[in-house]
């Protein structure tokens, strides 16, 4: 048997890996910034060509190891894409918010916050709530409880709590919808 043909036992694996491992890993090194990353990925591909040693003949494991750190190089060099993407996501995420709060705090008239008009639409929405939702809108926002404690002290469950709270304030936002800015003050005062 030619040594083309010959199997890929220790001694053959040691001698390939000796002779291909620092070539490898600079291979590897030149598309991946991280040298540990490159070392791990190229160590990874030799372990996974000496799993499947029974199917390579001594001509055909370098290739194959070397297809092994080509595959696992792109994979790594896709999950650091993905996750650059995410990251200049959450970023211009964090931007927009940024900008929206400088514009929001910029467009605050504190006379405003505190005018009749404003808390005339407050009540008004208020009282156009069923009973059951104001009185929980207003423990919860107004008296600070919290959901649980109006839920015991109504004889409800949390999750109905949740529920007319949420239908409470989607009225408000529609109602207020111009005054946005007050209604999100005066809901938080405690």
């Amino acid at each position: 048997m030619s040594q083309n043909n010959q199997e890929v036992n220790i001694e053959v694996f040691n001698e390939l890996f000796g002779s291909y491992r620092q070539r490898f890993i600079r291979f590897a090194s030149s598309y991946i910034a991280d040298a540990a990353v490159a070392e791990d990925i190229v160590m990874e591909s030799f372990v996974a060509a000496w799993e499947n040693r029974r199917a390579l003949s001594v001509a055909s494991f370098p290739a194959y190891t070397l297809t092994a750190v080509k595959n696992r190089c792109l994979n790594h060099l896709r999950g650091q894409s993905v996750r650059m993407r995410a990251a200049e996501d959450i970023h211009s995420h964090g931007a927009r918010m940024m900008q929206t709060r400088i514009a929001t705090l910029q467009a605050c008239d504190p006379e405003e916050l505190f005018s009749e008009e404003t808390r005339r639409l407050v009540q008004a929405t208020l009282d156009s709530l069923p009973e059951r939702t104001r009185e929980i809108f207003v423990r919860s926002r107004f008296r600070g409880q919290s959901y649980k404690q109006i839920a015991s002290e109504m004889d409800c469950t949390v999750k109905s709590v949740e529920f007319e709270v949420s239908k409470a304030m989607k009225r408000l936002r529609i109602n207020l919808k111009d005054y946005l800015i007050v209604f999100l003050f005066l809901i938080t005062i405690d």
